[in-house]
């Protein structure tokens, strides 16, 4: 019987190498593309070096000598912020205005009001007024406003928030709300974290009176999250207290931005004195202290030779009591 013959069938061995030219090809133009996008033109790039130059470096460039100096003025011209330019006379001047002295006369009328209004909570420990020249802050327990957890007040907190706004909606001082947590860690879809709980109670509080009359462009909301406590975490009644919400209502917008920056539990009246005043050469100098109650603000720091003055022009003797 005969062999039976096995073609051999070799026509398909070799098509890899059509799909192995094509995929070289492509990886080609890729590389192609990708050196085109990547290279710089560098004269666009001196262009703007030194206009950027001009501008961060313009207030240097009167210290320069000769060539280089005509070059920063050169590069600087037409940029309207150090050098060059012409001044336009139908545009607005901004003037800065000094505080109204009657700003801190309405900070008493709010406290005063407040505290008449709400005896019954600050009684039971669920509301404090502090004041002084520069601000207001009326704390809020979260507890008294807030579910646990939660950034939505009650309907039957309402009341409250409208007997706020009918005080500080007749009068012009500008209001930020302050709000905190405590330590316990937080990670929901709603909240990922304290900081956006913190920042959800203030800003709904600041809807709340805007809903109640007090005109949104005085107000902002600030959240701290857990990291400025009043007292200990590692209680459940610490935790309660540091559970809370400040409304800050402030003599101006520069006191608001000052009391806002650090929190108006944590910076005292001085320090925010130092910062106001305008004429000081030289930046005022504050130190972070703890209170006896466990509190930490920041205060101006009085150098030791305005302590002494203080102490000798203190009188040597000591008042006269009389009875009343």
């Amino acid at each position: 019987m005969p062999r039976r013959r096995v073609e051999d069938d070799s026509s398909h061995t070799d098509r890899w190498i059509i799909s192995y030219a094509d995929f070289i090809t492509i990886l080609f133009a890729f590389f192609v593309v990708m050196y085109a996008i990547s290279s710089v033109n560098e004269e666009k790039y001196k262009d703007i070096s030194s206009a950027l130059s001009g501008v961060f470096a313009g207030f240097q460039t009167d210290q320069l000598e000769g060539p280089a100096n005509q070059e920063a003025q050169a590069d600087s011209i037409g940029i309207g912020i150090f050098d060059g330019g012409e001044s336009d006379d139908n545009s607005p001047t901004v003037k800065i205005v000094p505080p109204k002295p009657e700003n801190s006369v309405i900070l008493g009328e709010i406290a005063d009001k407040t505290q008449l209004q709400f005896k019954k909570l600050i009684r039971d420990g669920h509301l404090k007024v502090q004041s002084n020249n520069l601000w207001v802050a009326i704390e809020l327990g979260a507890n008294l406003v807030f579910p646990e957890g939660g950034a939505l007040p009650p309907i039957s907190i309402d009341p409250l928030f409208a007997q706020v706004a009918e005080i500080l909606k007749d009068y012009p001082n500008p209001i930020h709300v302050e709000g905190f947590t405590d330590d316990q860690y937080i990670s929901t879809d709603e909240y990922p974290s304290n900081w956006e709980l913190s920042a959800a109670r203030a800003a709904s509080i600041v809807r709340i009176l805007e809903l109640n009359g007090v005109e949104p462009h005085r107000m902002a909301a600030v959240g701290f999250g857990e990291y400025q406590p009043v007292r200990d975490n590692g209680t459940e009644s610490g935790r309660r207290i540091n559970r809370r919400a400040v409304i800050v209502v402030s003599r101006d917008r520069k006191t608001q931005r000052v009391v806002a920056a650090f929190g108006s539990q944590q910076v005292s009246e001085d320090a925010v004195s130092s910062v106001l005043v305008e004429d000081r050469a030289a930046p005022a100098d504050m130190e972070r202290v703890e209170t006896e109650d466990g509190k930490v603000i920041f205060r101006r720091k009085v150098p030791r030779n305005e302590l002494e003055v203080d102490r000798l022009t203190q009188p040597l003797t000591a008042p006269v009591e009389t009875e009343q």
